[in-house]
This record gives structure tokens, C-alpha cells and sequence, in this order.
């Protein structure tokens, strides 16, 4: 099983739909996590820096880019201990090929092994 922790960017939270203006690419993003969960059984892990700050020192990459690359390159998101994406939140297909997973829509049995 694979593991994919998201280190999101300084913001009150993380699912895009507080205050007035609702982030839609944040609560598209919060859709493909929950699928990923649920259709390919990945495990999700996210901090946001804002309210949980140890969770990015505790990590030596991601502690290394926020110190050289500043929060610009948030959000990083970490498969199974390796950064494979930052700065931008990629959309389902791209969060399926990151995880190893078929594109949303294909038979999970179509993971090559």
C-alpha cells in the first residue's frame, strides 16, 4: 500500500471552502485525496503549516525545500518518502500516476506490478 503525505501551504484549512470565496481547486483536491483513499487504498497523511509545523521539521526533504525554496513550494507532496510534486495541487490522473494507480475510471486490476 502505498503512502502519500501532502504538505500544504500556510492557510486556515485545507479544505478550500472557508471564508467568502470558496477555493475550487482546493476542494477538488480534498475529492481526488478522499478517491485515492477509497479507490486505491492509499493512505493520505496532510499538514498544513500554518497548525502543524513539526510535521514539515520532522521530515529532512521537505524541512530542506521550505528552507532553500521558501513556502513557494508548497504544496509538496510525498509518496512513500520521496517529494515527486510542489508547488501546484495536480488533479486526479496526475495524483493516480504519482501513487502508481490507473487513471480514475480504469479497473484497479490494471496496475502494472
Amino acid at each position: 500500500m502505498r503512502n502519500l503525505t501532502v504538505y500544504d501551504p500556510p492557510m486556515c484549512c485545507s479544505t478550500g471552502v472557508c471564508g467568502a470565496d470558496v477555493n475550487e481547486v482546493l476542494v477538488r483536491f480534498a475529492a481526488d485525496l478522499e478517491w485515492l483513499r477509497s479507490a486505491g487504498g492509499v493512505i493520505v497523511r496532510r499538514f498544513n503549516l500554518a497548525q502543524e509545523p513539526s510535521a514539515f521539521m520532522n521530515d529532512t526533504d521537505v524541512l530542506k525545500a521550505v528552507s532553500s525554496q521558501g513556502t513557494r513550494c508548497l504544496p509538496l507532496l510525498v509518496v512513500d518518502g520521496r517529494i515527486v510534486s510542489r508547488g501546484a495541487y495536480p488533479g486526479r490522473e496526475q495524483l493516480a500516476e504519482l501513487v502508481g494507480l490507473p487513471p480514475a475510471g480504469r479497473p484497479l486490476d490494471a496496475v502494472a506490478s
